[in-house]
């Protein structure tokens, strides 16, 4: 079954801008279901403030490729936050070290993403939606320009 989404814009920093994903049914996009997730998790606060920290400081220095943690496939952008060890995981997509695509995560109790269902459904969308990305680009229906992603307002993709 393919679902249909859109990007939206998350935040812009002095050196990156946040977008996400939102799918068509849902009220809140991918990065806000993590926040709401795991905003009030006790047990986890010290591992969700680590990734905040991230995002912060991506904003401010860029998506550079050492703050992230390579998943997914070799010819893929999907990645994931913290670095460091941690048993929670916020996956995204590093488009450039100017624009991070954030989606959504959880807690890795296994020892590869690819055995824990739920983060296996999140790798596996940012994948799709990575392609998606890459031939919307090669057809000019969006285009990157510095720290923005342009053209997005008419823009649905189907995964």
């Amino acid at each position: 079954m393919s679902k249909i989404t859109k990007l939206e814009h998350v935040a812009k920093g002095i050196s990156a801008s946040l977008y996400t994903i939102v799918f068509n049914n849902d009220d809140l996009s991918e990065f806000a279901k993590f926040i709401v997730k795991f905003k009030d998790n006790a047990r986890l606060k010290r591992d969700y403030q680590i990734i905040l920290l991230a995002l912060d400081k991506i904003m401010k220095q860029g998506a550079l490729e050492r703050y992230f943690r390579p998943e997914g496939k070799i010819n893929d952008s999907v990645c994931a936050l913290p670095i460091d060890s941690g048993k929670l995981r916020l996956y995204c997509l590093r488009i450039s070290e100017k624009i991070l695509i954030i989606g959504n995560g959880g807690v890795k109790d296994t020892k590869t993403y690819n055995e824990n269902n739920e983060l296996n459904g999140y790798v596996i969308d940012l994948q799709k939606f990575d392609l998606l990305i890459n031939k919307a680009i090669e057809e000019g229906t969006i285009s990157i320009e510095e720290d923005e992603i342009r053209w997005l307002e008419n823009n649905e993709f189907k995964i």
